[in-house]
């Protein structure tokens, strides 16, 4: 029996029911159900759900993105989205391929579930790092590291980088005169130096999820 969530005493006892329904299924997933979903676990018709979230729209406790989109917003009682869906579907990248930005990828290692509050963007991707050359910015093997994508960079930034087209990394950049630096955060690895040619950078780190934890 799902937690009944107090929403105002302008919803009929139906109405409560699929608010309540929506708001457990977004708060233990990240993502509103299907109409196929919430009708079958409702034990309504497809068209009751389709009516259903029409009305609570109009009565200001759900928004939905686009007259067909899965993503449902609930409100707050002023019209603000609530914490509980605020979050982001975001792709984890397998092998980057050059010539393409990493959002664009056709090689995919599942998904990511994040705060949207936290993380804010447009095509934001995630990668698994490899590795411990950055352990001293807090970034471990084995970790997801959030991106925005980005084909610049600003000294100091750590972004991803795309070497010879071929191996991803992520490193701290530097832009020298004749060259550029990826420097690591671990001073059992080396800095890295290229040429202007040899370098592709594919994305910005902004932020880190710890371990597998959030993968769907």
């Amino acid at each position: 029996m799902h937690g009944e969530t107090k929403v105002g005493p302008k919803l009929t006892p139906g109405q409560r029911r699929l608010f309540d329904y929506l708001k457990d299924i977004i708060e233990r997933t990240g993502n509103a159900p299907s109409l196929r979903q919430a009708a079958r676990e409702l034990g309504i018709s497809h068209a009751a759900v389709s009516q259903g979230l029409k009305l609570l729209e109009q009565k200001g406790v759900v928004k939905r993105q686009g007259r067909y989109s899965r993503t449902i917003h609930l409100l707050t009682p002023t019209g603000e989205t609530a914490a509980v869906q605020r979050w982001v579907e975001v792709p984890v990248v397998g092998r980057v391929t050059a010539g393409l930005p990493l959002y664009a990828q056709q090689e995919w290692e599942g998904s990511l579930v994040l705060d949207g509050a936290l993380y804010r963007g447009q095509h934001l991707f995630a990668l698994r790092v490899r590795g411990d050359s950055m352990t001293r910015a807090g970034i471990l093997d084995g970790d997801m590291a959030v991106c925005t994508p980005r084909q610049y960079a600003e000294n100091s930034e750590i972004v991803v980088a795309l070497i010879h087209g071929e191996d991803a990394t992520i490193k701290r950049f530097f832009l020298h005169r004749d060259h550029v630096e990826l420097r690591p955060e671990n001073p059992d690895y080396p800095v890295m130096r290229y040429g202007f040619g040899e370098v592709l950078i594919q994305g910005r780190v902004i932020g880190i999820q710890r371990g597998p934890a959030g993968i769907r």
